[in-house]
């Protein structure tokens, strides 16, 4: 494990919270790195700040515009990060079930997608490496799709790791962390949370992109993990 120097680590969804920051860490680690966004002027920004050797602008729920950019890679690559998407909330009499539908299929489709597309183009030993969640582990009003994809997604990754091999799928399931992201879900309810965990997290402190960004880089260095979900939650499933 001596680091990424000479490998090309692509980030999907890479212009902002833990996309970025793991960009950053790839790249201070010696790998070329590529972003995608659905956001131009923001990958703009992100590339200035991480280096990285090229952008793409597009939905990663676009099949067409994902098979394109995949196509379009200039040889062989390591890793696949995939942190685009958002949680879905609601309960279910407010529900837009259409939608929650959409969502449940886009969640799936992605690493179906990108797992079948990934064999010749992802070097044997690299890493398919997705994000999911902890919440939704403990069934509440409001989180019936996110209760779905948090039990759904680690028997995909394992079934797909399986299914790709020698190709390395794993998966990061998160509790808080505090991104941008983060900050547009809560509003105004941010620094309460914040205060909250900071008094009930066995950490002592809240969990911040660059923390999961080291997991993310060190499942790409160790070639001996695959199909299996790592938590970064800084304890938060065992408090209230």
């Amino acid at each position: 494990m001596t680091g990424l120097d000479g490998q090309t680590v692509v980030v999907i969804g890479g212009s902002a919270g833990i996309g970025l920051e793991t960009a950053r860490l790839a790249r201070n680690s010696g790998a070329e790195v590529v972003l995608t966004g659905r956001d131009k002027d923001r990958l703009d920004r992100a590339a200035a700040d991480v280096d990285a050797t090229s952008i793409a602008a597009f939905d990663a729920n676009d099949p067409d515009r994902l098979d394109a950019f995949l196509t379009g890679l200039p040889g062989p690559i390591d890793h696949i990060l995939v942190t685009a998407g958002r949680p879905y909330y609601g309960r279910l009499a407010d529900m837009d079930i259409n939608a929650a539908a959409r969502h449940l299929g886009d969640h799936v489709a992605l690493p179906l997608r990108l797992a079948r597309a990934a064999v010749g183009r992802v070097r044997p030993g690299g890493t398919l490496l997705f994000m999911g969640g902890t919440g939704g582990r403990r069934p509440a009003p409001g989180l019936a799709v996110t209760g779905a994809m948090t039990a759904a997604l680690p028997a995909l990754v394992a079934n797909l790791a399986l299914e790709i091999a020698p190709i390395r799928v794993n998966l990061i399931a998160a509790g808080f962390v505090d991104t941008p992201l983060s900050a547009e879900l809560l509003g105004d309810a941010l620094d309460q949370r914040r205060e909250q965990l900071r008094t009930t997290l066995p950490i002592g402190r809240v969990v911040g992109p660059a923390d999961v960004a080291a997991l993310a880089v060190h499942l790409m260095v160790n070639t001996a993990l695959t199909g299996a979900t790592y938590d970064i939650d800084g304890g938060q499933q065992f408090v209230k």
